[in-house]
């Protein structure tokens, strides 16, 4: 991870490599002993921990809402069909849009770079298009 990133980039970052560990392993809920192992394992610093935690735990809370919401802006496309770590991206920046005060330009290009940081070749215009049409709503 760059250390010249805002925390809050960090804390998107650390964040959706959470989520893709609870995705992978099943875990659809918040356990404060995951969380707390990952932090530690990966040394997740202390300016980005807060904010992380406020990320995964919040798309914990709200998993099948947010969900349902990105299932009617993704068109022909059911989140059981997308990559693993596209639904995370989606899941956390539909959060953040949603439920915090962060700008929907900002949520947009972060999840877009995550996108082609860690997912496929067409990964971010995918992601784009379905929280443009979020950020719309």
């Amino acid at each position: 991870m760059s250390k010249e990133q805002h925390p809050h980039a960090q804390s998107r970052e650390w964040a959706l490599q959470f989520l893709y560990q609870c995705e992978i392993e099943k875990v659809y809920f918040f356990s404060e002993a995951h969380f707390e192992r990952f932090a530690n394992d990966f040394q997740v610093s202390a300016p980005a921990l807060s904010f992380m935690r406020l990320l995964v735990e919040g798309v914990f809370q709200r998993l099948s809402d947010l969900n349902e919401t990105i299932e009617k802006q993704s068109e022909h496309w059911n989140l059981s069909r997308m990559p693993v770590i596209d639904r995370c991206i989606l899941r956390l920046s539909a959060f953040e849009m949603l439920h915090l005060d962060t700008q929907k330009p900002i949520v947009i290009n972060e999840a877009i770079e995550l996108a082609k940081k860690y997912s496929t070749e067409n990964s971010g215009a995918f992601v784009n298009g379905i929280l443009d049409r979020l950020a719309q709503k």
